[in-house]
């Protein structure tokens, strides 16, 4: 004997699991836009630095730096850089992005990256101070030197 009674049909549920879906897509858009913020988002975007911030960048010393590689759990090789940073400066510096220039053996530029040393989730570097740094980096053109990065500091926030 087959009954009439199946409970909610098809088209509801489906109905149902696709406004739920819906609502939770426009949730997570509505996070995403309000908890990032316009420098996470655009990585180009950073304002340009005043005429204190530029007379400032030559008082960071970046010494130490060495490379060094090792195998990750894929079996491709991973190259890091480690560098030590000072504040030689009278300011607390609170970020910080660098420029990292690699070249070849003719000293062209095979590779340009920008690290962020000293962010947000960071302390911030306060007169006088060092500390270390890695930046790591999976893929580097073959041609490159062997030799550490030419680092240059291009923005600095107080």
């Amino acid at each position: 004997m087959l009954s009439k009674d199946r409970g909610i049909s098809t088209f509801v549920l489906i109905l149902m699991v696709a406004v739920v879906m819906s609502v939770l897509i426009v949730a997570v858009i509505l996070f995403r836009r309000t908890t990032s913020s316009p420098q996470a988002s655009s990585p180009g975007a950073r304002p340009a630095p005043t005429a204190e911030q530029k007379a400032y960048l030559p008082l960071l010393e970046f010494t130490e730096a060495r490379m060094s590689a090792a195998e990750n759990f894929l079996g491709d090789t991973v190259v890091y850089l480690d560098v030590r940073v000072t504040n030689k400066g009278a300011k607390v510096v609170r970020h910080l992005d660098v420029e990292l220039q690699f070249v070849d053996t003719l000293n062209q530029v095979v590779l340009r990256e920008t690290a962020h040393p000293l962010t947000d989730r960071t302390p911030p570097l306060k007169p006088g101070e060092s500390r270390s740094f890695r930046v790591s980096f999976e893929h580097i053109p073959v041609d490159w030197n062997q030799s550490p990065p030419t680092i240059t500091p291009v923005f600095i926030q107080f």
